[in-house]
């Protein structure tokens, strides 16, 4: 497990949270859309980190 990877992770999980909520303020779909791609993104990045630390763990 990567502490390093999982904290970027929910860096870009907040990013996105925030972008999305001020998109939704301001109404610009643009920047609703962009916070969800980040949100996205930091969902592959978390399971990506899950994926690691079961194979470890069979490895182990």
């Amino acid at each position: 497990m990567s502490l390093e990877d999982r904290a970027k992770a929910t860096v870009k999980n907040i990013e996105g949270n925030v972008q999305e909520a001020v998109g939704n303020l301001t109404g610009d779909p643009k920047t609703q859309t962009e916070g969800q791609e980040k949100q996205a993104e930091a969902k592959v990045r978390h399971t990506v980190e899950n994926i690691k630390d079961e194979v470890k763990k069979v490895i182990d």
